[in-house]
């Protein structure tokens, strides 16, 4: 019994100085954590999409509070949260809405497959196995790798073969331009008024083209030449709309041969949501 007894007033000393030690010791060698960053966290939406490169919102507010990166990374809190920080520490806000933007046309009926594919059912599978299902190298492949990353539920497959933008719900956060292994979904202001060319197919003959899809653009520089801003350029077989001086006319959406030349308000964005409300 006194064994005993001694055990357990031997086990209650120890464990009380353990404790105490442990109290000072953490008091002793605590440190600080600045105050802002739970301010800067607070202000953030926290969905820990990690778009801002960071491992979530705690570290992307650890980051901004000190200093250490741009208060505008974060993609799904756009200008609101960018204004939100900038106001809570004093700096400048130039953050900007942004949403995806898909760059290819080449649905079912207009791209043909190249081939039975008959491998891992992802598109960066049939990328890697295979270079690509379909007759165009730079197309959409259709396997919807982009809409299983999505986490706002803004991307969703097409009875056409292509991922479809809810603009109602896509924050911007850049996560399906990142896993697209074709690298064809674009970030694209809001708010942007403009021309933009629907199509990557960087290949220079008109006959390629054609042959690997009906709405590819095909070189043609009709746009070019009927801007009457002179604002369009090609850049790697691609026409390029410079936004200051495009005025949206849509003048290069109606010369446009094989109709790949869009208008973003309209054309894209509008156009877009009636396919996804239907």
């Amino acid at each position: 019994m006194n064994v005993v007894l001694i055990t357990l007033g031997f086990s209650t000393l120890l464990a009380f100085t353990l404790g105490a030690a442990l109290g000072y010791f953490k008091e002793k060698f605590k440190v600080e954590r600045d105050p802002k960053i739970a301010q800067v966290r607070d202000a953030l939406p926290g969905v820990n999409c990690g778009a801002c490169g960071y491992p979530g919102c705690d570290g992307y507010a650890e980051a901004v509070a000190k200093g250490d990166t741009p208060i505008n990374m974060c993609a799904p809190g756009g200008k609101n949260v960018a204004d939100a920080l900038g106001a809570l520490l004093g700096v400048n806000a130039s953050g900007e809405d942004t949403v995806a933007v898909l760059l290819c046309q080449g649905t079912k009926t207009v791209a043909p497959l190249k081939g039975e594919y008959v491998g891992v059912q992802t598109c960066r599978a049939a990328k890697l196995s295979a270079g690509g299902t379909k007759l165009c190298p730079h197309g959409c492949l259709g396997f919807g790798d982009c809409t299983v990353v999505c986490q706002f539920d803004a991307l969703h497959m097409g009875d056409d073969g292509l991922p479809h933008v809810d603009y109602s719900k896509c924050t911007g956060c850049g996560l399906c331009l990142k896993e697209c292994p074709q690298q064809i979904l674009s970030s694209v202001p809001r708010a942007r008024l403009g021309s933009v060319v629907l199509c990557s197919n960087r290949a220079v003959v008109k006959a390629t083209v054609i042959k690997s899809c009906k709405v590819g653009c095909i070189k043609c520089e009709a746009c070019v030449r009927a801007c009457p801003e002179q604002c369009i350029t090609m850049v790697n077989g691609i026409p390029v709309t410079e936004y200051a001086k495009c005025t949206s006319c849509g003048i290069c959406v109606q010369k446009c041969p094989t109709k790949c030349y869009k208008l973003v308000q309209s054309d894209v964005f509008i156009k877009e949501a009636e396919v996804v409300e239907a």
